[in-house]
């Protein structure tokens, strides 16, 4: 049910969470910031000196109804 998914997505330690959508979804221009370069798999993927935004990451929570990319 809705209630347990959302649940699911907020403790999921994750850069991406889906529901009901394909994962193929993940590319920096569906989620609007462009296409990417790479993919950072890391917890913190900054190098060198620190600054407050480059502690700062995201996660995306994609809500959908079966949608598949092709």
């Amino acid at each position: 049910n809705r209630e347990r998914a959302d649940r699911f997505m907020q403790e999921a330690d994750c850069a991406a969470v889906y529901h009901n959508a394909s994962s193929r979804f993940t590319d920096g221009g569906q989620f609007g910031v462009g296409g990417e370069i790479a993919i950072s798999t890391q917890k913190l993927h900054f190098r060198g000196p620190l600054g407050a935004q480059e502690l700062v990451t995201n996660k995306w929570f994609i809500h959908g109804e079966g949608q598949t990319r092709e």
